[in-house]
């Protein structure tokens, strides 16, 4: 068994697997790491490989605290992934979008793909059908809009994500769910539509925190998987160790 650990900006995200089936996922806050981690491997017992993809800053030593008990992987980009990674600025681009173009390569081969992870930020890859790594974008996620609406502003008040009652608003707060969620809405419709002017056929992939919230307001069709990058790092690293 392995288990896959994502660690984002805001929380954890970790998943076990038996081979590439999904066997349970589970989320909780950097300050919960060791006893979460401790409680998972106490459940899923025959756990012999932990791997881990980081973004964020939690310090390498907190999980090496368990190689006493499963040999314990960290995802760089000195590995081996299945694509030509064609960014300008290689060792810049975050293993999070590293793990997700593996996946999408993997699991959709020889197609143009783009995918979508929306949670803290929204990040945009496009792997085409040659299996380059050609880029993509780097956007505010839902929570940092009303964050920063509430921090660069006097008056505007912090709200919680929340679905739009009117497209036009009737009050501050009905204006500001208006335009950080339909705004997003729009920017993601707009990538791809202008993607669409530059190739005739692609598949979207959509994952991250929000993506239930926003996979039913997107026109456009997706595959809507949340955890996606959970199953692209357990392919990842099987890839890793197969070559």
């Amino acid at each position: 068994m392995i288990l896959a650990v994502d660690v984002g900006n805001t929380r954890i995200k970790a998943a076990v697997f038996e081979d590439n089936t999904l066997l349970e996922h589970f989320a909780f806050l950097k300050t919960e790491l060791e006893k979460s981690i401790q409680n998972i491997l106490e459940k899923y017992k025959n756990t012999t490989d932990l791997v881990v993809a980081s973004v964020s800053k939690v310090e390498k030593e907190a999980f090496v605290r368990f190689e006493t008990r499963l040999n314990v992987h960290f995802i760089s980009h000195s590995d081996a992934f299945p694509f030509v990674n064609c960014y300008e600025t290689p060792q810049t681009l975050g293993i999070d979008r590293m793990v997700l173009a593996t996946g999408a390569t993997i699991q959709y081969p020889k197609q143009n793909r783009l995918v979508i992870d929306a949670g803290t930020c929204v990040t945009y890859d496009f792997i085409d059908e040659n299996d380059n790594y050609l880029g993509g974008a780097i956007a505010p996620g839902l929570q940092l809009r009303y964050a920063s609406l509430h921090n660069f502003t006097a008056k505007l008040p912090l709200l919680s994500l929340e679905s739009p009652k009117h497209f036009i608003g009737k009050s501050t707060s009905e204006s500001i769910h208006s335009g950080v969620v339909n705004g997003l809405v729009y920017e993601i419709e707009g990538y791809i539509n202008e993607l669409k002017s530059q190739y005739s056929k692609f598949i979207i992939i959509l994952t991250g925190g929000d993506t239930v919230f926003l996979a039913k307001r997107l026109k456009n069709t997706i595959f809507a998987n949340s955890n996606f990058l959970l199953e692209s790092l357990n392919q990842t690293f099987q890839y890793k160790i197969k070559k």
